[in-house]
This record gives C-alpha cells, structure tokens and sequence, in this order.
C-alpha cells in the first residue's frame, strides 16, 4: 500500500501530510474521524509490506509503548493492519527532532543540555522500570516541543529484558554512531546501553561533533570500542563534562547505575551539588578535581619534654645544686668607656673599705632568696599538694595516663570508655552518601549499621521513593533514630479519562476543580457538535500538578446561515428591517481563552 493523502485507514484516520521517513516506516498526519482529533500515524514502508519480520516488529513496537504512561514518552492510542501492512497511530507531539536543532544550532549550553538529558533519562528510567531497553536512542528519536520538553519516540527496535529477541544472533541492531560498545560487539543491550547513547548525545550537544566518526558504519562501530572518547572543549563545566564522560565509559559498570540515579546526577549538577551528584554517579569522580576524602596528612610529633617521675632525693639534690651555684653580681664591673687619654688618666682610686661592707650582703642574700623560693615551691608542688598521678613511662607526646603513683595506694576506678571505645559508638553518617538513592536500600544500610530508622515522606520533583535527606548527619550514636526523607512524587492529580467527545463545560468544571487551569480553543468543525471537545494536551487519563494548564480545542458555535430576502414588488425606498447576521471568525488560528482553575 503506497500511503497519499487520499488514504484513509481503518475507515476512520484520514491522512493529510507526510512529515517524516524513518528506518522502517513513514510518519503522516491524520484526522481521527471518530474523535476528531490530530494524530501520527506511522506507516510501514511499501517494500516490507508482507514481510513477517517486519510486521512483528511493527507489533512489537506498539505493544511495547502502549506498556509506558509517562509524559516524556509519546502515547500510542490504535493499531492496524490494512492490505499487508500495518499502522500504528500515535500521539502527535508539536516541536521538532534534537537532530534538527544540533544541526541548526551546532552546540547548544550546558544548561539545556543537562536539561535534555535529564528528561530524557527520566523516561528511559520509566521503560527500564518495565523491562524495556530502547536500543535505539538518538537525535532523531528525541522530540523537542516549544516549551523544551522531550518526548522519546521510535520503540520500533525495543526489545523487552525478559523477551526472545527479534534479531538474529550476532546481529547488531542501533545506529553505529550512537552505539553502546556491548551491542557493537553483538552483546545483550541493557539499560546502561540506552544511557551510553545518551552520552553520545549529550557529547554532541556540548561539542557539536560526535566523538567517533569513521569511513563505514562499521569503523564507527570498533571505534565505539576501542576509542577513548576525546576530551570536551574547555568552556565545558568540569561536573558536565565529567557526568557525559561517565556515561560514555566501555564498561557499563563504570557508567551511572540507573537511568533515574543519571536523572538524579543532573538535578544536582543543575543545582550546583557537585558532592551529590558524585554520590549517585560515582563514576564521575575520575573525571573532577576533588580532593581524596581517604587521603591522610602526615601531621610532625610535637617535640616536649616527657613527664617524668621526681623522688624526694631527686628534689633535695636539685635543691642543693642550686644553692651550690656561684652567685651572678648583679653590677659587672665595667671599665670606663671614652675615657680621654692624657697624662691625667689614671685609674678611679678604690672605694673604701667601709663602703664595700654595706653594699656586700645584697650580692650574695638575692641570689640565696630566689634559690629557697624554687625550693619551696618544688618542695610544695611535689609533696603539700594532693598529689596527681604520675605515668611511670614517659609519653611521646606529653598526655598524662590514669595510672597511679608507685606505692600509693588507690581505690578501684571507675572503668571509663576510652576514646577507641567511644569512637567505636558512633557512626559517621554522611549524606551525600545516601541522598539520590533508594530509600528502601538507605533503610537497610543504616538498620545494618545499629540505627533505629523512621521514614518520612514528602512531595518532591524527584521520582518516587528517591532519598531527599536524612536526619542527623555527622557523628551519629548506634541505636539512636534517623529519619530517612523520601520522596513520594510531586502533588499530582489525574485528569479526567476519555475527555475527547464530551461536552466542554461540564468538564472544565470537573477540571477546575482539581486545581488546574485550561486554555481553551474553539475551533470551527462540521464533524461534531457545538461545545464538544476535539482534543486536549496532554490527553484524558494523564497525571499533572495542581497549577498546571491543559491545552483544550472544543468545537465553535455554528455560524447561522442568512434568511434570504423575497424579491421586492416594487422600489424599496428604506433598508430591510431584518437583522444581519454576525460575520464569520476565520479560523486560521483560534483564539485561545484561559480557563483558572
């Protein structure tokens, strides 16, 4: 079947424009008969028309994004298979593919490039979480809408975990510039596959070249490989380059664990968390310039005399030396300094003897009293005072031990932690450590370490069940509680299911209610009634947050046709008294009205 415009499927879709041709199949935009509504339609090519291969991954391909409901992947509403070959009708997502956009703009900022990894991961955590690897995840496959939300698409060579393959063994199944180094090599692709591809991506953006190239898809291929990929350009931020360097690492145990721990890594990138993002991509760590938490600094001894055990005799002995000592004078004797050198000069006659005798007794007397005084206070500090215990053995660095003078004795100490044992007491609870993870898995780790673990929930952006705090870090007793913060999704609520082909009213309503705002269209149609709504976006069935505005195109009022006037039987001298009718809205582009809820 070769698809035009004339085509109409299932009787019901009505194709009107072709916008694109994919690997297996065309994309068309069509008119939904029965609802009303805009879709995609994708359209296996006329020459695998037939072919059994082709048509099971066709299946394959709506089965396996009808098992996703996440606002980053793209909603299949049908399926069909007309006169040999099949159609799938999609979801028709305004904006245009990252390929058109990287080659239009060469590099895009770190920012939206943290932007587009970050959402796209958070849907490939969504197919990863159903068993699903995407196989194929490249520009092309990457919807980028006006407000910069990323739709993946093109499941066409997804592969469920626990599923026969469709391809052959040994046959590589991908496009070999975004080619994980396993699925070069023929391996079983995994969901760390999807996130190499990723980085191949996201290397793109920010260096506006792919980082393998070669003559033929194959030199491409053994480069993925071989080759290590080549440095980023140096405006890149250092926690950029490291966290799309980690996704780009050969073995995928080096590469973020999870598409959502990935998606947990950009938050905190975006946020300026460098630790925290280290801590949910640890592979990220090779790549910064971040000190070694377990390196320690060698720190000099101090150099002080060791404390020593003193005797009586010890005491007595210094006391004697000291007062054994020859006194200093306390006046030296100085020769006369500029004396004039003539016959006068003669040495100053000696004083006399009475003189010598007044002065004598200090010379001796201060030196004795200042010996008797540091003999007193030794005598005092060693043997008056309540004595302190003494270590026997001298310490290296001058810290006095419990233990109790020789000969003395003492009552039985009360035992005491020493500090080895209180250390052992607590436990170093970091959270970096924990944050970004599972809380299930936090839980069991901090139970292991002897804490008693309370779970808090909160709303967050983060997915569900992903750790947001804990509480307290630092030094943290065993046995004492820690509260484990967990997110519990954002405050959502869930519109309304089948909305299509209801009355408008009565649902903005119901919608209003639940918090949410709606931008309304009439849009003039001859296939539904006046006040019945055609479409909306995102559709009926889908989970949004209080606050959010709905896109929703209903069906306008009818023009009235104008009564036709009978020929007058003679000139009429006024004009007709009947009333014209309201002209025409164009309906080019329908005006929007806000709807607050």
């Amino acid at each position: 079947m070769r698809p035009s415009s004339s085509t109409v499927l299932g009787g019901r879709y009505a194709l009107t424009d072709r916008i694109a041709i994919g690997g297996m199949g065309e994309v068309w935009k069509a008119k939904d008969r029965v609802l009303g509504r805009i879709v995609a339609v994708k359209i296996l090519k006329e020459e695998y028309n037939g072919d059994p291969n082709f048509l099971q991954r066709f299946r394959a391909e709506a089965r396996h994004t009808a098992l996703l409901n996440h606002p980053g992947v793209a909603n299949v509403f049908d399926y069909g298979e007309e006169e040999g070959s099949a159609f799938l009708v999609m979801e028709l997502v305004p904006g245009e593919p990252l390929s058109n956009i990287i080659e239009r703009r060469k590099t895009l900022d770190p920012d939206t490039v943290l932007n587009y990894i970050g959402q796209t991961a958070r849907a490939l955590a969504a197919a990863h979480a159903q068993g699903l690897v995407h196989r194929d995840v490249k520009p092309g496959n990457l919807i980028i809408t006006p407000d910069n939300r990323v739709k993946v698409t093109d499941f066409g060579i997804a592969r469920l975990a626990d599923q026969v393959p469709l391809t052959a063994t040994g046959q590589v199944m991908g496009t070999a510039q975004y080619l994980a180094p396993e699925q070069a090599t023929g391996q079983t692709a995994t969901g760390s596959s999807d996130i190499y591809s990723l980085g191949i991506i996201g290397y793109e953006c920010l260096a506006g070249r792919r980082p393998f190239t070669g003559e033929s898809q194959i030199a491409i291929a053994l480069a993925q490989v071989n080759d290590p990929p080549p440095s980023l350009p140096e405006e890149v931020p250092e926690p950029v380059g490291a966290l799309v360097m980690s996704m780009l690492a050969k073995d995928p145990k080096d590469r973020p664990a999870t598409a959502g721990a990935l998606a947990t890594a950009v938050d905190a990138i975006r946020r300026g968390d460098v630790d925290a993002a280290v801590a949910a991509v640890p592979g990220m760590r090779p790549f910064l310039d971040l000190p070694d938490d377990d390196a320690t600094e060698a720190i000099p001894p101090v150099r002080d005399e060791p404390t020593q055990l003193l005797t009586r005799g010890a005491v007595a002995g210094a006391a004697g030396a000291a007062a054994a000592e020859p006194a200093h004078p306390v006046t030296a004797e100085l020769g006369v300094v500029g004396a004039p050198e003539d016959d006068d000069a003669r040495p100053l006659p000696a004083p006399p003897e009475e003189d010598t005798g007044r002065r004598s007794p200090w010379a001796w007397l201060l030196p004795l009293m200042l010996v008797l005084a540091l003999a007193a206070g030794l005598v005092w500090f060693f043997f008056l005072r309540d004595a302190e215990p003494v270590s026997r053995e001298p310490s290296p660095t001058g810290t006095v031990s419990t233990s109790a003078v020789p000969g003395t004795p003492s009552p039985t100490p009360t035992p005491t932690p020493t500090q080895a044992e209180a250390t052992a007491e607590t436990v170093e609870v970091l959270a970096a450590r924990y944050e970004g993870r599972p809380v299930d898995d936090v839980v069991q780790e901090l139970s292991d370490l002897g804490f008693a673990v309370q779970r808090e929930g909160r709303t967050s952006d983060e997915p569900v069940d992903t750790v947001l705090s804990l509480n307290p870090v630092g030094q943290v007793a065993r046995g004492a509680t820690v509260t484990v913060v967990h997110s519990t999704g954002p405050d959502t609520v869930t519109l309304p299911s089948g909305m299509v082909g209801r009355q408008a009213q009565p649902l903005i309503d119901e919608i209003t209610a639940l918090g949410v705002n709606i931008t309304l269209y009439e849009e003039p149609t001859e296939d539904a009634e006046p006040g019945t709504v055609l479409r909306t976006e995102p559709i009926g069935g889908s989970t949004v947050r209080p606050g959010d505005t709905i896109q929703m195109w209903v069906a306008a009022e009818r023009t009235a046709e104008p009564t036709p006037t009978p020929a007058p039987t003679e000139e009429p001298t006024s004009a007709p008294a009947t009333t014209a009718p309201a002209p025409t809205t164009p309906a080019a582009e329908p005006t929007p009205t806000a709807q607050e809820g």
